[in-house]
């Protein structure tokens, strides 16, 4: 058995649980080939249900969204989303988008024309307004402390949120400071339906 394989099965995944891998260029690269070659990576040494490819700085953007697209649909990858830019989700035909707390107002353009939507909150407001437009799911953050991303949730304000809000047609997937297994088997417990995470998937 190989490190890459003790690393994928070391711990208990749930049927429902989803394990959703966000892209960052500082991370994974910011040519196609450093990205595909990271990408690959993570795939063999990781479970991924699910990927956001999200870039904010650089110049060749659609370049490096489509070698995401490639190479995660090479590995069979559930449902690989796009970043905010709802043109390259056409443009390209990824599964789904990922928008941010400041793209509200799209939500019901999108599922008018039935498209995986989750979008990026951090307070119950925004999550009852996520619900209301009828998203997909949401991120929830910080949960754990992340430098410059404020005071985390915590695992007991993540419970709460889940009990109240979670429902089979809206999913709650927790994120932020998400780095290590024990993370991981701490959020299982609250019963959300996943986690996200950019540095869990490049350690």
């Amino acid at each position: 058995m190989t490190n890459q394989t003790i690393q994928k099965e070391a711990y208990y995944k749930p049927p429902f649980f989803i394990s959703y891998l966000i892209t960052d260029p500082i991370e994974f690269g910011n040519t196609p080939l450093k990205l595909k070659k990271s990408l690959m990576q993570v795939f063999e040494k990781y479970t991924v249900d699910m990927i956001c490819f999200r870039d904010k700085i650089s110049p060749n953007k659609e370049e490096l969204a489509r070698a995401c697209l490639e190479i995660s649909r090479q590995f069979n990858i559930k449902r690989i989303l796009i970043n905010t830019d709802i043109d390259l989700y056409y443009n390209l035909g990824f599964d789904g988008i990922h928008l941010n707390s400041e793209q509200f107002d799209e939500i019901r353009n999108l599922k008018d024309s039935n498209v995986f939507t989750i979008i990026s909150c951090h307070t119950e407001d925004q999550i009852q307004l996520a619900k209301k437009n009828k998203a997909d799911a949401i991120t929830y953050s910080p949960i754990f402390f992340k430098k410059f991303k404020g005071k985390p949730k915590g695992l007991n304000n993540l419970k709460y949120i889940v009990k109240k809000y979670q429902t089979q047609d809206f999913s709650i997937i927790a994120l932020g400071g998400i780095t290590s297994i024990s993370n991981i088997n701490e959020i299982i417990k609250t019963k959300t339906k996943g986690f996200a995470s950019i540095r869990y998937f490049n350690t």
